[in-house]
C-alpha cells in the first residue's frame, strides 16, 4: 500500500524548521545576487585544483560548527546545560597539538613527533577538560554553565602556558590539508573530517544505547535511576564526547594556519554551537533531542554568517544581525508556538467547511 505524504507530520518534525531556515536563507540569496551560488574550480599556491565559493566557504566554515554540534547536543540533552568553554578548550587542545609537534622548538623544520601521536594527546587533553567539566556538573551538581564558566575563563591561559606564551609555527606543508585541501580532493577537507564524524554518531546513536539513555537521563534522572541507569556516569561521558569533538576541531583550526593565536582562535565559536543546538529544535532544558537538526542548525548558522559577510556587514555589529534572525528561528521552533500555529490552521479550516 502506498504510503500517504502528510505536510502536517512533516511541518511537526523537528528538523522541519532548520532546514526551512536554511532554504530561506539559500532563496534570500538567490533574489538578491545569484552569483552566491557560483562555484569556481581553481588552483591553490601548492597548484592543487579546489573548488572555491560561498557554498563551499559554508561546508568548510559550518562544518567546525557541526562537528562541536554533536557533543553540544549530547551534553545539552543529558544535563539541561551548555558547555560555554569549548572555543577556551580549541585553544588548549590546538595548543597541546601543536607543543607535541614542535618539541622545544616553536619553529621546527620537521615534526618532533608522529602527527598520529600528536593528535591522540590532543584528544586526551580534550577528553580530560571535558572531564573536568563532567565531574563539577554530574557530581558536585553545578550548573553547567557556572561549571564550565572555571575553563572559559582560565582556558586560553592554559592553552599558552603550554607552549611557554610563544607561537610555534609549523612548516611542514602536509599539517595545513586538515584545514584545507588534500592534494587531488577538491573538496575542503573540514567537511569530509565532519562526514565521518557524522557517521561515527550515527553508528553508535543506531548501534548502542547511548541517544536512548542520554534523553531518559535529560528528562528525568531521579526516574532514570530507579531504571538500572547511572545518570552520574552518562552526564560525564557525553562531557566527554564533546571533549573529543573540540579537539578534533582544535586540529581544524590549528592547521587553517600552521600556528595558534590563543585570544582568538575559535572565540565565541560556543555560543555558535549552543545556537545550532537551539535551532535544531533540542529543549536547552535536556530531554529528547534530534541530532541531525543540530548539524543542519550549525550549517545554517554558518549560511547566515556567510551571507552577513557578504553583504559587508561590519563584523561588531555581526552578533546583534545574528541574535535577531536567531531569535526569530528559534521562537518559530518551540513547541508553544507550533501548537498555536496547528490550532490556527485547525480553525481556518473549519471556518472555511463552514462557509
Amino acid at each position: 500500500m502506498k504510503a500517504k505524504f502528510n505536510f502536517k507530520d512533516l511541518m511537526r518534525s523537528q528538523i522541519f524548521i532548520p532546514v526551512v531556515a536554511l532554504l530561506l536563507l539559500l532563496v534570500f540569496n538567490l533574489i538578491m545576487d545569484p552569483s552566491f551560488f557560483k562555484i569556481t574550480l581553481g588552483h591553490n599556491s601548492a597548484g592543487d585544483p579546489v573548488l572555491s565559493g560561498y557554498l563551499i566557504t559554508i561546508l568548510d566554515m559550518g562544518s567546525e560548527l557541526a562537528i562541536l554540534a554533536i557533543g553540544m547536543t549530547l551534553v545539552t540533552a543529558a544535563s539541561g546545560g551548555q558547555d560555554i568553554s569549548v572555543g577556551a578548550t580549541v585553544a588548549i587542545t590546538g595548543s597541546v597539538l601543536l607543543r607535541i609537534l614542535c618539541g622545544g622548538n616553536s619553529r621546527p623544520e620537521e615534526y618532533a613527533a608522529p602527527l598520529i601521536v600528536a593528535f591522540l594527546v590532543s584528544v586526551i587533553a580534550g577528553m580530560l577538560c571535558g572531564a573536568f567539566n563532567g565531574v563539577l556538573v554530574s557530581i558536585f551538581k553545578i550548573q553547567p554553565m557556572i561549571a564550565t564558566l572555571i575553563l572559559y575563563t582560565a582556558g586560553r591561559s592554559i592553552a599558552a602556558w603550554v607552549n611557554n606564551n610563544e607561537l610555534p609555527v609549523i612548516s611542514e606543508p602536509s599539517f595545513g590539508y586538515f584545514g584545507g585541501f588534500i592534494p587531488g580532493i577538491c573538496i575542503p577537507t573540514p567537511f569530509i573530517i565532519a562526514l565521518v564524524c557524522i557517521i561515527i554518531i550515527a553508528l553508535v546513536m543506531k548501534f548502542t544505547t547511548l541517544g536512548l539513555f542520554t534523553q531518559a537521563v535529560g528528562i528525568n534522572p531521579n526516574s532514570s535511576r530507579l531504571n538500572g541507569l547511572n545518570p552520574v556516569f552518562v552526564k560525564f561521558l557525553s562531557f566527554v564526547i564533546l571533549g573529543v569533538c573540540v579537539a578534533v576541531v582544535g586540529l581544524i583550526k590549528v592547521s587553517r594556519i600552521s600556528t595558534i593565536n590563543y585570544s582568538v582562535v575559535a572565540k565565541d565559536i560556543e555560543m555558535d554551537a549552543i545556537l545550532a543546538v537551539a535551532l535544531g529544535g533540542n529543549a536547552l532544558s535536556g530531554g529528547k533531542f534530534n541530532m541531525a537538526a543540530s548539524i543542519v542548525g550549525a550549517y545554517v548558522i554558518q549560511c547566515l554568517t556567510t551571507t552577513l559577510y557578504k553583504f559587508q556587514v561590519q563584523a561588531d555589529a555581526l552578533p546583534a544581525y545574528k541574535a535577531v534572525v536567531v531569535i526569530v528561528l528559534v521562537v518559530s521552533s518551540a513547541p508553544t508556538v507550533k501548537d498555536w500555529f496547528a490550532k490556527t490552521m485547525k480553525k481556518v479550516k473549519a471556518n472555511k467547511e463552514v462557509g
